[in-house]
């Protein structure tokens, strides 16, 4: 029996073995290649619901028999999906109302993931389906893990099922329609509602409204996965489950999800060499990465990657030489225990047919692309004892996605460019450069007493014990940075009286007395009034660029330590902090540039002593990256420069986790390159 060990690293692709089925010879070449490849989990099975079922109830499982025995044969693990993200045509066909309905009607049969959630007649064909795949197959000794469906996204389907599901959804959540009408507010532009069946979700003014069915669609999503894994975990509960998450703006609550998935698995594409600046992709993708560990605050896999290019991104270059080993080693850095591509073999038709594969067109291994996979199984082999390992925070990040749900719908009196996931990502840029850990978190649930320092950037919408979750952690003695636009709403996106930032005022130590919003071409500035941590004392705060929102705030018990420069709100703060407890929150009352967040980000690091993964200063464009075990410490040096950097090493004596070598004093990292160290912790 193959099964998931904690000291494999697991490589592969998605293999779409149905699509060669004439031709014996590519799927006898296909298992050498996987072996030539160090490939030793294949995901399968993903969109073969027409070829497993071609007609309703007459099932065709030879060829899936044959696949699963060939590998184990090989010894390379299965990653079996379910097949319900595509359905058959003669399914659409024949039961029109499982397809999903969008504003302009009833959708025809095309694309993928074009069912509706809510039909009982499609779950019904899904749990069939699944559970003579988990019956089949639970025992095989191929089986590793349960890939369920592919890519669940919100897809809004406004059929009647689903009209009356949210409907039912809402009575659930508020009870009475006195409740409903207090939440969304209805007396705005009259429309309060008498009926359940008055209520539809087509309303951008009402933003609880709208709120909630972004709430709901995740939901019912949710409870499909839910449904489509009970097979599953009956037939053969042993087998891990997964399905594979994208990045958050397919309108789900992964943090929902997380807690149902055994394993966090997900498809990561980046725009590598799209811009001047590599590190800027790197950094977004590093980010990415450490939110899908966080989910479960355990190794997650990369599931997807593209060996070579999409076709998909309008433009997607070829990776260069060296940066598949280094994309594929930075997710592993982050906490990947596994790299696996879309796709094996490249497609001789349909949309993806020029989408980057293993193996391409030409059939044979003699690719650049090839070569650069191989190498990356090669050492994904040799990096088993890191699968051991985890990733240890200080800091943290607050990311809700319901948050960012709320102030998408929000109509400020600056609307456009309220980039919530930008400026998340700004206010990391300063660890990520600095080789310092960061988990992406949730508001609601996840310990926040476990961490030194607390990041929540304009967290507009305040779910119901935030707040009180956030003075107990500063209380306690930790740091908290919040910005503005923070505190503005409740979870049912109804403003909080007395102004923002409402239940955080105390533990802020302001109020807001009003926002100033700036065009394109307008900034502000800063100026320090007192010494922060170690800023140079001259008038340093010169060059620190205000953008897009400025609050003006009244201190209450906080203090002022940097004020504006500029416009009729000369003199009032502009950065303040406040003692509360045994911490410190700090508000930062503007939209700052990177080069403030910088080195006030630098500055707290060093009063909170925050311990950097290489205590030198590393090179424009290197990241350092730690994973421990309780005897160990593995620390990736990531250059994503195209020339070569030098990484000075202080004092440290360290291993080359592949060769054993003693490195001390500095690491030469070739463009694009990497090094593994290793010591005892």
């Amino acid at each position: 029996m193959i099964t998931l060990k904690p000291n494999v690293m697991l490589h592969g692709a998605d293999y779409n073995y149905e699509q060669w089925l004439e031709y014996p010879d590519v799927l006898d070449r296909d298992f050498e290649l996987m072996k030539e490849a160090h490939c030793n989990a294949m995901s399968i099975g993903i969109f073969s619901w027409a070829m497993l079922e071609p007609a309703e109830g007459e099932y065709e499982f030879a060829w899936l028999d044959r696949l699963m025995d060939r590998l184990a044969e090989n010894g390379i693990g299965a990653i079996l999906a379910t097949p319900s993200a595509a359905m058959p045509a003669w399914m659409a066909h024949k039961y029109p109302e499982i397809r999903l309905v969008r504003e302009n009607g009833r959708q025809p049969h095309r694309m993928r993931q074009n069912f509706c959630p809510t039909s009982p007649l499609y779950r019904e064909k899904v749990r069939q389906i699944d559970t003579i795949l988990a019956s089949r197959y639970a025992g095989h000794p191929a089986l590793l893990l349960w890939h369920v469906s592919n890519e669940y996204g919100n897809n809004g389907c406004r059929c009647e099922l689903c009209l009356a599901a949210f409907r039912k959804w809402l009575q659930a959540r508020y009870g009475s329609l006195d409740a409903l009408n207090e939440a969304w507010w209805t007396t705005f532009w009259s429309h309060r509602y008498t009926d359940w069946s008055q209520i539809e979700p087509v309303d951008p003014s009402m933003h609880g409204l709208m709120l909630d069915w972004k709430r709901f669609g995740s939901d019912q999503v949710l409870d499909f996965y839910l449904a489509e894994i009970k097979p599953l975990r009956e037939f053969a509960p042993h087998i891990p489950v997964t399905t594979n998450f994208m990045q958050p703006d397919v309108g789900l609550d992964y943090w929902a999800f997380a807690p149902h998935v055994d394993v966090v698995a997900w498809d990561s594409y980046p725009r590598w060499h799209s811009e001047s600046d590599e590190s800027l992709v790197a950094m977004k993708t590093a980010f990415y990465h450490d939110l899908h560990r966080s989910y479960k605050q355990q190794p997650f896999i990369l599931i997807e990657s593209t060996p070579s290019a999409t076709n998909w991104q309008g433009i997607s270059r070829p990776k260069r030489p060296g940066m598949h080993q280094l994309s594929s080693l930075q997710a592993v850095a982050h906490g990947a225990n596994g790299v696996g591509y879309f796709q094996w073999r490249q497609s001789r038709g349909g949309e993806e047919k020029f989408h980057g594969a293993v193996i391409g067109h030409a059939g044979d291994e003699n690719t650049r692309t090839f070569r650069e996979v191989a190498a990356v199984g090669e050492l994904l082999a040799q990096l088993g004892p890191v699968a051991e390992s985890v990733n240890h925070a200080e800091v943290a990040i607050i990311y809700d996605f319901q948050n960012e749900w709320a102030l998408d719908l929000a109509q400020l009196p600056r609307s456009i460019e309220k980039n919530y996931q930008e400026r998340c990502l700004t206010h990391y840029r300063p660890f990520w450069q600095r080789g310092i850990t960061v988990d992406i978190i949730n508001s609601t649930f996840a310990d926040l007493l476990q961490y030194k320092l607390l990041i929540a950037p304009m967290l507009y919408m305040l779910l119901p014990g935030v707040a009180g979750r956030l003075e107990e952690f500063v209380r306690d003695g930790g740091t908290l940075v919040t910005t503005y636009l923070t505190g503005l709403v409740n979870e049912s996106d109804l403003v909080f009286l007395g102004g923002s930032p409402g239940p955080l005022k105390e533990l802020l130590g302001i109020s807001v007395a009003e926002t100033d919003v700036l065009y394109e071409h307008q900034q502000q500035s800063i100026q320090l009034t007192r010494q922060l941590f170690s800023f140079p004392k001259n008038d340093s705060a010169a060059g620190y660029r205000v953008t897009h929102y400025a609050d003006l705030v009244r201190l209450q018990t906080a203090k002022a330590l940097a004020v504006y420069k500029r416009d009729y709100y000369e003199g009032w703060p502009a950065v303040t902090v406040n003692q509360f407890g045994s911490g410190s929150a700090y508000y930062l009352a503007a939209r700052y540039d990177e080069p403030f967040l910088a080195d006030f980000y630098g500055e707290l690091g060093k009063e909170l002593g925050l311990e950097q993964t290489i205590s030198n200063p590393l090179p424009k464009g290197v990241t350092a990256q730690k994973r421990v075990t309780d005897s160990e410490e593995c620390i990736f040096l990531l250059n994503f420069e195209p020339l070569p950097q030098t990484v000075g090493l202080g004092d440290m004596l360290a291993l080359d986790a592949l060769s054993g070598e003693e490195i001390s004093v500095e690491v030469v990292l070739a463009g694009y390159g990497i090094r593994i160290l290793r010591w005892p912790r």
